[in-house]
């Protein structure tokens, strides 16, 4: 694995990275489906929905809406990095580790785990952050 992602080139691992993490948006929601479909679908009131949920698919539609916000953050920061062109392994590692932290984040989130969803959430984080310093540093120091 490591091989092969030595031969692609930095910029297509941030364009990689960012088309993984949108689909790891939808994940949970395949939970939230089949709960819905267990209950029993109302497709006059989808959102009223909700609370009739098991608690399992509740944590799923949480999972999926925090998905939402942290793709933001992380497809503007891998943007910038390929936009300023930001060519380093540490990069590297930092975009992979938010899209394996932001898998493992949903997980533990709808296997109730909050320590462990917790410590995703700040890999992720700092996978973003890392991503924002090293695009200011290549602009600024030509780093």
């Amino acid at each position: 694995m490591l091989m092969y992602l030595s031969q692609i080139p930095v910029s297509a691992i941030f364009l990689y990275s960012i088309a993984a993490a949108a689909v790891l948006i939808y994940l949970p929601f395949l939970v939230v489906v089949y709960a819905r479909v267990i209950v029993g679908y109302d497709l006059s009131a989808p959102r009223a929905m909700f609370d009739k949920l098991p608690p399992y698919a509740q944590r799923a539609t949480w999972a999926h809406q925090n998905s939402f916000e942290a793709f933001m953050l992380f497809a503007a920061a891998a943007l910038t990095a390929y936009v300023t062109g930001v060519n380093s392994p540490i990069a590297v590692g930092a975009a992979l580790a938010f899209v394996l932290a932001r898998l493992l984040y949903s997980i533990f989130y709808i296997l109730n785990k909050p320590i462990l969803r917790s410590t995703m959430f700040g890999v992720g984080s700092f996978g973003i952050t890392t991503l924002f310093v090293l695009s200011m540093l290549k602009v600024t120091q030509g780093y």
